[in-house]
């Protein structure tokens, strides 16, 4: 048998929310709400699903292996140069791109317990070595952080806000923690939920470019713009880190409707603040009712709501599906007594409390 790297063997793949059709498939339901990958639930942006019918028909063509206007689309909105920005196949792939191109086997890089999965996927894979920060009170700790760097430290990775606890890091800290890491490090901000986020006090780390050139801003599409079927992200840095990315970056990563639908997704000023204003509402309403119930959850700034269960999730998770409710424990992220709930429509949601009220009594 031909053996693959060493660091490879022991790697746990990625495992994603359970869609709705292989619940029905499975157990017979129909019906069934999803609550477990942070989508939007009001769907894509009206204006990007007319551009996608518009341009179907030229699939039969490689897309722009630059992503031309979408580059200066997003370069216009944010008040960068499109030599500051690299796409990719969804954020995930961005951040992929960032590890291949820095790390290597004998460097280090930085992430918490409870951060977003793909840092040690990616970490791993490679075979650099990880280095893990615990969190405090499910927040990145950067003195923690901070006090783990060494000469052989390459990336740091910062979810803010984190996935999947829902918390973030702000202003202040921030700031001078950048100040303070060696300027021969990155620093990946991925900031996928950044569209959320309503507290004066979080940081857009865009105004803090001019802190180091090691920092990388990361972005997508797949949530609130609702384009996560299509995989579209983005990362701001450097004109000099965006050139090595692209090195490494596949040829046309980005599919020709997935550029289509991002351009006129970021005119769709109306679908963005309907989603906002429904997430917070929504989130409102699930906060009071698990209060109610007498379940503890941590405070979130995204559109998913992290709650203790106090015990393994498996047993409630699994009652929660025989009622074609979707959730998502969390133990893979080192939380063994969590679910980690998307924040849907009124009526998914109040379908998901009514049934866990019914299974903890």
């Amino acid at each position: 048998m031909i053996k693959p790297k060493e660091s490879i063997k022991d790697l746990v793949p990625y495992v994603p929310g359970k869609p709705v059709e292989e619940l029905e498939r499975e157990l017979g339901i129909k019906g069934s709400v999803k609550l477990a990958s942070n989508e939007n639930p009001l769907g894509t942006s009206p204006l990007a699903l007319s551009a996608i019918k518009e341009s179907v028909s030229n699939i039969n063509r490689y897309p722009d292996g630059d992503s031309f206007y979408l580059k200066h689309k997003i370069a216009e909105k944010l008040g960068v140069k499109k030599e500051n920005i690299i796409l990719g196949n969804g954020s995930n792939e961005v951040i992929e791109i960032v590890a291949r191109t820095y790390l290597t086997p004998d460097d280090e890089a930085i992430y918490a317990n409870h951060a977003f999965i793909v840092y040690p996927i990616v970490t791993q894979s490679i075979g650099a070595k990880a280095v893990i920060s615990p969190m405090k009170d499910l927040t990145h700790d950067l003195n923690d952080i901070y006090s783990k760097i060494t000469d052989k430290t390459k990336i740091i990775f910062i979810a803010n806000p984190n996935n999947p606890t829902g918390t973030i890091v702000k202003k202040n800290e921030l700031r001078q923690f950048l100040k303070d890491v060696p300027q021969n490090v990155i620093v990946l901000m991925d900031e996928a939920y950044f569209e959320y986020v309503d507290d004066t006090d979080y940081p857009d780390t865009l105004e803090y470019h001019d802190i180091r050139e090691g920092l990388i801003t990361v972005r997508t599409f797949s949530k609130i713009y609702g384009l996560a079927g299509l995989r579209v992200g983005y990362g701001i840095a450097s004109e000099k880190i965006v050139s090595y990315l692209n090195r490494v970056r596949e040829p046309f990563n980005v599919n020709s409707l997935a550029q289509t639908a991002a351009l006129a997704a970021l005119d769709d000023d109306l679908h963005v603040q309907k989603s906002k204003e429904l997430n917070s509402s929504e989130m409102r309403y699930l906060e009071d009712e698990l209060s109610g119930i007498g379940l503890q959850f941590t405070k979130s700034y995204t559109n998913f709501i992290l709650v203790n269960l106090k015990k393994d999730p498996t047993e409630i998770y699994n009652k929660l599906l025989n009622k074609g409710v979707i959730t998502r424990p969390v133990g893979g992220y080192g939380l063994k007594t969590h679910l980690r709930v998307s924040v849907g429509l009124h009526a998914e949601n109040k379908r998901f409390v009514d049934s866990l009220r019914k299974i903890v009594g």
